[in-house]
Protein backbone atom coordinates (compact mmCIF):
# COMPACT_ATOMS: atom_id res chain seq x y z
CA UNK A 1 0.00 0.00 0.00
CA UNK A 2 1.19 3.51 -0.84
CA UNK A 3 0.39 6.22 1.70
CA UNK A 4 0.68 9.96 2.18
CA UNK A 5 0.26 11.99 5.36
CA UNK A 6 -0.65 15.68 5.02
CA UNK A 7 -0.27 17.71 8.20
CA UNK A 8 -1.53 21.14 9.23
CA UNK A 9 -1.13 23.11 12.42
CA UNK A 10 0.82 22.67 15.61
CA UNK A 11 3.78 20.54 16.67
CA UNK A 12 1.39 18.14 18.42
CA UNK A 13 -0.16 17.38 15.04
CA UNK A 14 3.34 16.96 13.62
CA UNK A 15 4.15 14.48 16.38
CA UNK A 16 0.90 12.58 15.74
CA UNK A 17 1.61 12.42 12.01
CA UNK A 18 5.14 11.18 12.59
CA UNK A 19 3.68 8.35 14.65
CA UNK A 20 1.21 7.55 11.85
CA UNK A 21 4.12 7.33 9.41
CA UNK A 22 6.16 5.09 11.70
CA UNK A 23 3.35 2.58 12.02
CA UNK A 24 2.45 2.65 8.34
CA UNK A 25 6.08 1.92 7.47
CA UNK A 26 6.18 -0.83 10.09
CA UNK A 27 3.07 -2.42 8.51
CA UNK A 28 4.80 -2.50 5.12
CA UNK A 29 3.34 0.62 3.54
CA UNK A 30 5.40 2.85 1.25
CA UNK A 31 5.42 6.65 1.31
CA UNK A 32 4.21 8.35 -1.89
CA UNK A 33 2.90 11.73 -3.05
CA UNK A 34 -0.78 12.30 -2.30
CA UNK A 35 -1.72 12.24 -5.98
CA UNK A 36 -0.66 8.57 -6.34
CA UNK A 37 -1.19 7.22 -2.80
CA UNK A 38 -3.78 4.57 -1.99
CA UNK A 39 -4.33 6.07 1.46
CA UNK A 40 -4.09 9.76 2.33
CA UNK A 41 -4.29 10.83 5.98
CA UNK A 42 -5.09 14.53 6.39
CA UNK A 43 -4.29 15.76 9.90
CA UNK A 44 -6.18 19.03 10.24
CA UNK A 45 -6.03 22.21 12.30
CA UNK A 46 -9.00 24.36 13.35
CA UNK A 47 -7.43 27.25 15.20
CA UNK A 48 -8.84 29.74 12.64
CA UNK A 49 -11.48 29.80 9.91
CA UNK A 50 -8.62 29.94 7.42
CA UNK A 51 -7.29 26.65 8.79
CA UNK A 52 -10.67 25.01 8.21
CA UNK A 53 -10.85 26.39 4.68
CA UNK A 54 -7.32 25.24 3.86
CA UNK A 55 -8.16 21.70 4.99
CA UNK A 56 -11.30 21.62 2.83
CA UNK A 57 -9.42 22.90 -0.19
CA UNK A 58 -6.66 20.35 0.31
CA UNK A 59 -9.09 17.44 0.59
CA UNK A 60 -10.92 18.52 -2.58
CA UNK A 61 -7.63 18.93 -4.44
CA UNK A 62 -6.47 15.44 -3.43
CA UNK A 63 -9.81 13.96 -4.51
CA UNK A 64 -9.56 15.64 -7.90
CA UNK A 65 -5.98 14.60 -8.57
CA UNK A 66 -6.36 11.08 -7.13
CA UNK A 67 -10.00 9.90 -7.40
CA UNK A 68 -9.17 6.37 -6.21
CA UNK A 69 -7.52 7.45 -2.96
CA UNK A 70 -9.07 6.68 0.42
CA UNK A 71 -8.90 9.94 2.37
CA UNK A 72 -8.94 9.67 6.15
CA UNK A 73 -9.32 12.95 8.04
CA UNK A 74 -8.31 13.54 11.64
CA UNK A 75 -7.15 16.45 13.77
CA UNK A 76 -9.04 19.40 15.24
CA UNK A 77 -11.19 20.32 12.23
CA UNK A 78 -12.23 16.71 11.77
CA UNK A 79 -13.03 16.51 15.49
CA UNK A 80 -14.98 19.78 15.55
CA UNK A 81 -16.97 19.38 12.33
CA UNK A 82 -17.05 15.62 11.49
CA UNK A 83 -20.29 15.73 9.46
CA UNK A 84 -19.02 18.66 7.41
CA UNK A 85 -15.79 16.78 6.69
CA UNK A 86 -17.59 13.52 5.80
CA UNK A 87 -19.48 15.38 3.08
CA UNK A 88 -16.24 16.19 1.25
CA UNK A 89 -15.27 14.03 -1.75
CA UNK A 90 -13.42 10.73 -1.20
CA UNK A 91 -13.46 11.00 2.59
CA UNK A 92 -13.61 7.38 3.74
CA UNK A 93 -13.42 8.05 7.48
CA UNK A 94 -13.18 10.85 10.03
CA UNK A 95 -11.18 10.00 13.16
CA UNK A 96 -11.38 12.27 16.20
CA UNK A 97 -8.33 13.38 18.16
CA UNK A 98 -9.28 11.02 20.99
CA UNK A 99 -9.36 8.10 18.54
CA UNK A 100 -6.03 8.86 16.88
CA UNK A 101 -4.36 5.89 18.63
CA UNK A 102 -6.64 3.57 16.61
CA UNK A 103 -6.34 5.39 13.28
CA UNK A 104 -3.66 3.29 11.61
CA UNK A 105 -5.05 -0.10 12.69
CA UNK A 106 -8.47 0.94 11.42
CA UNK A 107 -7.32 2.08 8.00
CA UNK A 108 -4.48 -0.39 7.33
CA UNK A 109 -6.28 -3.66 7.94
CA UNK A 110 -4.70 -4.41 11.32
CA UNK A 111 -6.91 -5.52 14.18
CA UNK A 112 -8.33 -2.69 16.26
CA UNK A 113 -6.59 -4.10 19.34
CA UNK A 114 -3.30 -3.10 17.73
CA UNK A 115 -3.61 0.41 18.99
CA UNK A 116 -0.43 2.38 18.37
CA UNK A 117 1.18 3.43 21.56
CA UNK A 118 -0.76 1.01 23.75
CA UNK A 119 -2.25 2.86 26.68
CA UNK A 120 0.73 5.11 27.35
CA UNK A 121 1.49 6.59 23.93
CA UNK A 122 4.72 4.69 23.43
CA UNK A 123 5.70 3.35 20.04
CA UNK A 124 7.69 0.29 19.08
CA UNK A 125 8.07 1.05 15.41
CA UNK A 126 11.50 1.26 13.80
CA UNK A 127 12.45 4.83 12.97
CA UNK A 128 15.43 6.75 11.67
CA UNK A 129 16.23 10.40 10.95
CA UNK A 130 14.56 11.38 7.71
CA UNK A 131 11.17 9.74 8.37
CA UNK A 132 8.57 12.22 7.08
CA UNK A 133 11.48 14.48 6.14
CA UNK A 134 12.22 15.20 9.81
CA UNK A 135 15.80 15.28 11.05
CA UNK A 136 14.72 16.28 14.55
CA UNK A 137 12.10 14.16 16.30
CA UNK A 138 8.94 15.78 17.68
CA UNK A 139 7.87 14.09 20.90
CA UNK A 140 4.44 14.86 22.38
CA UNK A 141 4.47 14.46 26.17
CA UNK A 142 1.05 15.95 26.93
CA UNK A 143 -2.27 16.65 25.24
CA UNK A 144 -5.46 18.47 26.13
CA UNK A 145 -6.08 21.89 27.65
CA UNK A 146 -8.35 23.32 30.35
CA UNK A 147 -7.42 26.99 30.01
CA UNK A 148 -10.44 29.30 29.47
CA UNK A 149 -9.00 31.62 26.78
CA UNK A 150 -12.07 33.25 25.30
CA UNK A 151 -11.00 33.01 21.64
CA UNK A 152 -9.78 29.40 21.56
CA UNK A 153 -11.69 26.33 20.40
CA UNK A 154 -8.87 23.86 21.10
CA UNK A 155 -10.02 22.74 24.60
CA UNK A 156 -13.19 21.37 22.96
CA UNK A 157 -11.23 19.48 20.27
CA UNK A 158 -8.38 18.15 22.43
CA UNK A 159 -10.15 17.42 25.70
CA UNK A 160 -8.86 17.68 29.25
CA UNK A 161 -5.10 17.67 29.98
CA UNK A 162 -3.43 14.23 29.94
CA UNK A 163 0.29 13.70 30.52
CA UNK A 164 2.51 10.75 29.63
CA UNK A 165 4.28 9.38 32.72
CA UNK A 166 7.93 10.38 33.13
CA UNK A 167 9.18 6.80 32.77
CA UNK A 168 7.28 6.43 29.49
CA UNK A 169 8.76 9.67 28.16
CA UNK A 170 12.27 8.58 29.15
CA UNK A 171 11.82 5.20 27.46
CA UNK A 172 10.71 6.99 24.29
CA UNK A 173 13.75 9.27 24.49
CA UNK A 174 16.03 6.23 24.77
CA UNK A 175 14.39 4.63 21.72
CA UNK A 176 14.60 7.84 19.68
CA UNK A 177 18.25 8.35 20.62
CA UNK A 178 19.10 4.75 19.73
CA UNK A 179 17.55 5.32 16.31
CA UNK A 180 20.10 8.05 15.62
CA UNK A 181 18.22 11.27 16.32
CA UNK A 182 20.28 14.04 17.86
CA UNK A 183 17.55 16.56 18.64
CA UNK A 184 14.07 16.12 20.12
CA UNK A 185 11.41 18.83 20.19
CA UNK A 186 9.29 18.46 23.33
CA UNK A 187 5.70 19.47 22.70
CA UNK A 188 2.18 19.40 24.12
CA UNK A 189 -1.17 21.11 23.65
CA UNK A 190 -0.70 22.86 27.01
CA UNK A 191 2.87 21.83 27.70
CA UNK A 192 3.16 23.82 30.90
CA UNK A 193 0.43 21.75 32.56
CA UNK A 194 2.57 18.62 32.20
CA UNK A 195 2.35 16.28 35.17
CA UNK A 196 -0.48 17.95 37.09
CA UNK A 197 -2.85 15.10 36.19
CA UNK A 198 -0.40 12.30 37.07
CA UNK A 199 -0.47 10.31 40.31
CA UNK A 200 1.71 11.25 42.02
CA UNK A 201 1.68 14.70 40.46
CA UNK A 202 4.76 15.90 38.61
CA UNK A 203 5.74 19.08 36.77
CA UNK A 204 7.39 20.24 33.59
CA UNK A 205 10.50 21.28 35.53
CA UNK A 206 10.74 17.77 37.00
CA UNK A 207 10.48 16.28 33.51
CA UNK A 208 13.24 18.60 32.28
CA UNK A 209 15.49 17.54 35.16
CA UNK A 210 14.86 13.89 34.30
CA UNK A 211 15.66 14.52 30.63
CA UNK A 212 18.85 16.34 31.56
CA UNK A 213 19.98 13.47 33.77
CA UNK A 214 19.05 10.84 31.17
CA UNK A 215 21.04 12.05 28.19
CA UNK A 216 24.20 13.96 27.42
CA UNK A 217 24.16 13.36 23.67
CA UNK A 218 20.70 14.74 22.82
CA UNK A 219 19.56 18.33 22.58
CA UNK A 220 15.98 19.09 23.59
CA UNK A 221 14.12 22.00 22.02
CA UNK A 222 11.04 23.22 23.90
CA UNK A 223 8.01 24.11 21.81
CA UNK A 224 5.33 26.65 22.71
CA UNK A 225 5.11 27.35 26.44
CA UNK A 226 2.48 29.62 28.00
CA UNK A 227 4.07 32.60 29.81
CA UNK A 228 2.54 31.74 33.20
CA UNK A 229 4.11 28.27 32.95
CA UNK A 230 7.63 29.44 32.10
CA UNK A 231 8.80 29.61 35.70
CA UNK A 232 12.15 30.94 36.95
CA UNK A 233 13.13 27.30 37.59
CA UNK A 234 12.50 26.37 33.95
CA UNK A 235 14.45 29.41 32.72
CA UNK A 236 17.34 28.46 35.02
CA UNK A 237 17.33 24.84 33.81
CA UNK A 238 17.52 25.85 30.16
CA UNK A 239 20.09 28.58 30.80
CA UNK A 240 22.45 26.36 32.78
CA UNK A 241 22.39 23.20 30.64
CA UNK A 242 23.71 22.39 27.19
CA UNK A 243 21.04 19.69 27.02
CA UNK A 244 18.41 22.33 26.14
CA UNK A 245 18.42 24.65 23.15
CA UNK A 246 18.26 28.38 24.00
CA UNK A 247 14.97 28.76 22.19
CA UNK A 248 11.63 29.89 23.64
CA UNK A 249 8.20 30.39 22.15
CA UNK A 250 5.99 32.30 24.58
CA UNK A 251 2.58 33.32 23.20
CA UNK A 252 1.79 36.89 24.26
CA UNK A 253 -1.47 37.44 22.28
CA UNK A 254 -1.63 41.14 23.26
CA UNK A 255 0.21 43.85 25.17
CA UNK A 256 -2.92 45.72 26.29
CA UNK A 257 -4.02 44.54 29.73
CA UNK A 258 -7.58 45.37 28.73
CA UNK A 259 -7.34 42.97 25.80
CA UNK A 260 -5.58 40.31 27.88
CA UNK A 261 -8.48 40.39 30.34
CA UNK A 262 -11.02 40.14 27.52
CA UNK A 263 -9.06 37.19 26.09
CA UNK A 264 -9.02 35.59 29.57
CA UNK A 265 -5.26 35.34 29.60
CA UNK A 266 -3.97 34.72 33.17
CA UNK A 267 -1.13 37.30 33.20
CA UNK A 268 -0.58 40.97 32.50
CA UNK A 269 1.93 42.69 30.27
CA UNK A 270 4.23 43.60 33.16
CA UNK A 271 4.58 39.91 34.04
CA UNK A 272 5.30 38.96 30.44
CA UNK A 273 7.83 41.76 30.09
CA UNK A 274 9.62 40.65 33.26
CA UNK A 275 9.79 37.07 31.95
CA UNK A 276 11.33 37.88 28.58
CA UNK A 277 13.77 40.33 30.14
CA UNK A 278 14.86 37.61 32.58
CA UNK A 279 15.47 35.21 29.69
CA UNK A 280 17.47 37.81 27.80
CA UNK A 281 19.64 38.52 30.84
CA UNK A 282 20.35 34.82 31.39
CA UNK A 283 20.73 33.94 27.70
CA UNK A 284 21.79 36.96 25.62
CA UNK A 285 21.64 35.00 22.34
CA UNK A 286 18.43 33.03 22.94
CA UNK A 287 15.63 33.22 20.41
CA UNK A 288 12.33 34.30 21.97
CA UNK A 289 9.35 34.00 19.68
CA UNK A 290 5.74 34.87 20.31
CA UNK A 291 2.19 34.87 18.94
CA UNK A 292 -0.09 37.90 18.89
CA UNK A 293 -3.73 38.37 17.90
CA UNK A 294 -4.95 41.56 16.25
CA UNK A 295 -8.55 42.57 15.69
CA UNK A 296 -9.99 40.96 18.82
CA UNK A 297 -13.56 42.23 19.47
CA UNK A 298 -13.44 45.66 21.09
CA UNK A 299 -9.80 46.32 20.23
CA UNK A 300 -9.15 50.05 19.83
CA UNK A 301 -6.43 52.02 18.10
CA UNK A 302 -4.99 52.72 21.54
CA UNK A 303 -4.79 48.99 22.27
CA UNK A 304 -2.90 48.45 19.03
CA UNK A 305 -0.55 51.31 19.89
CA UNK A 306 0.20 49.58 23.21
CA UNK A 307 0.93 46.33 21.39
CA UNK A 308 3.15 48.02 18.81
CA UNK A 309 5.02 50.01 21.45
CA UNK A 310 5.74 46.97 23.58
CA UNK A 311 6.87 44.80 20.68
CA UNK A 312 9.13 47.46 19.20
CA UNK A 313 11.11 47.79 22.42
CA UNK A 314 10.97 44.14 23.52
CA UNK A 315 13.73 41.50 23.35
CA UNK A 316 11.53 39.25 21.20
CA UNK A 317 13.22 37.86 18.10
CA UNK A 318 10.23 36.90 15.96
CA UNK A 319 6.44 36.98 16.13
CA UNK A 320 3.56 35.22 14.43
CA UNK A 321 0.62 37.55 13.80
CA UNK A 322 -2.89 36.09 13.74
CA UNK A 323 -5.87 38.18 12.64
CA UNK A 324 -8.70 37.38 15.05
CA UNK A 325 -10.93 34.58 13.77
CA UNK A 326 -14.41 33.99 15.20
CA UNK A 327 -14.73 30.39 16.42
CA UNK A 328 -18.38 29.45 17.06
CA UNK A 329 -18.67 27.99 20.53
CA UNK A 330 -16.12 30.31 22.13
CA UNK A 331 -16.93 33.20 24.47
CA UNK A 332 -15.23 35.68 22.17
CA UNK A 333 -17.62 34.82 19.33
CA UNK A 334 -20.47 36.18 21.50
CA UNK A 335 -18.77 39.52 22.14
CA UNK A 336 -19.99 42.76 20.53
CA UNK A 337 -17.85 45.34 18.75
CA UNK A 338 -16.36 43.09 16.07
CA UNK A 339 -13.63 44.80 14.05
CA UNK A 340 -14.08 45.33 10.30
CA UNK A 341 -11.90 43.04 8.18
CA UNK A 342 -10.10 45.89 6.41
CA UNK A 343 -9.08 47.39 9.76
CA UNK A 344 -7.91 44.00 11.03
CA UNK A 345 -5.77 43.50 7.93
CA UNK A 346 -4.18 46.93 8.30
CA UNK A 347 -3.40 46.30 11.97
CA UNK A 348 -1.92 42.92 11.12
CA UNK A 349 0.31 44.52 8.48
CA UNK A 350 1.55 47.09 10.98
CA UNK A 351 2.44 44.45 13.59
CA UNK A 352 4.04 42.16 11.00
CA UNK A 353 6.28 45.04 9.92
CA UNK A 354 7.43 45.40 13.51
CA UNK A 355 8.01 41.65 13.67
CA UNK A 356 10.21 41.80 10.58
CA UNK A 357 12.24 44.52 12.24
CA UNK A 358 12.70 42.40 15.37
CA UNK A 359 13.89 39.47 13.27
CA UNK A 360 16.39 41.64 11.37
CA UNK A 361 17.72 43.07 14.61
CA UNK A 362 18.23 39.61 16.07
CA UNK A 363 19.93 38.27 12.95
CA UNK A 364 22.26 41.26 12.86
CA UNK A 365 23.19 40.68 16.52
CA UNK A 366 24.31 37.13 15.72
CA UNK A 367 26.82 37.93 12.96
CA UNK A 368 30.29 36.80 14.03
CA UNK A 369 29.05 34.52 16.82
CA UNK A 370 29.53 30.74 16.94
CA UNK A 371 26.73 28.34 17.85
CA UNK A 372 26.15 24.63 18.14
CA UNK A 373 23.77 23.18 15.57
CA UNK A 374 23.01 20.18 13.42
CA UNK A 375 22.65 19.65 9.70
CA UNK A 376 19.31 19.06 8.01
CA UNK A 377 18.01 18.48 4.47
CA UNK A 378 21.00 17.45 2.30
CA UNK A 379 23.55 18.48 4.93
CA UNK A 380 24.09 22.00 3.59
CA UNK A 381 21.69 23.69 6.04
CA UNK A 382 22.33 24.04 9.78
CA UNK A 383 19.77 24.75 12.48
CA UNK A 384 21.45 26.37 15.47
CA UNK A 385 20.35 26.03 19.07
CA UNK A 386 18.85 29.51 18.91
CA UNK A 387 16.95 28.56 15.75
CA UNK A 388 18.94 30.30 13.07
CA UNK A 389 18.93 28.45 9.75
CA UNK A 390 22.30 28.88 8.07
CA UNK A 391 23.36 27.63 4.65
CA UNK A 392 26.86 26.14 4.72
CA UNK A 393 29.22 24.67 2.13
CA UNK A 394 28.27 21.20 0.92
CA UNK A 395 30.15 18.14 2.05
CA UNK A 396 28.41 17.12 5.26
CA UNK A 397 25.62 14.59 5.64
CA UNK A 398 22.24 15.19 7.23
CA UNK A 399 22.07 14.90 11.04
CA UNK A 400 25.65 15.85 11.91
CA UNK A 401 26.52 17.97 14.94
CA UNK A 402 28.59 21.04 14.06
CA UNK A 403 29.84 24.33 15.46
CA UNK A 404 29.04 27.11 13.02
CA UNK A 405 30.05 30.75 12.86
CA UNK A 406 27.39 33.16 11.64
CA UNK A 407 28.50 35.26 8.70
CA UNK A 408 26.76 37.65 6.33
CA UNK A 409 24.23 40.39 7.04
CA UNK A 410 20.83 40.58 8.73
CA UNK A 411 19.20 40.18 5.31
CA UNK A 412 21.34 37.20 4.26
CA UNK A 413 22.87 35.03 6.95
CA UNK A 414 25.05 32.04 6.13
CA UNK A 415 27.30 29.84 8.20
CA UNK A 416 30.88 28.66 8.32
CA UNK A 417 31.70 25.39 10.08
CA UNK A 418 34.50 25.84 12.62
Amino acid sequence: MKYSVVTFGCRVNQADSLTFEQHLIESGAEAAPSDVADLVVVNTCSVTATADQTARQTIRRIARSNPSARIVVTGCYGTRRPDEVRSLPNVAAVVSNDDKPWLIPLVSGLTTSQRFGGGDGSCGATIAPGVAGRTAFTLCVQTGCAEPCSYCIIPTTRGCPRSRPVDVVLAEVDRISAAGFKEIAITGVHLGSYGRDLAPASSLASLFRALENRSTSLVFRISSLEPMDCTPEIVDIIASSETFAPHFHLPLQHASDRMLMAMRRPYRIAQYSSLVERIRRRMPDASIGSDVIVGFPGETDEDVDELAGFLDSSPLTHIHVFPYSDRPGTKASELPDKIHGAIVRERARRIRDIGEGLARRFRASQVGKTHRGFTIEDGSLVVTGNYLKLRIASGLARNERVNVRVIGTAESLTGEVV
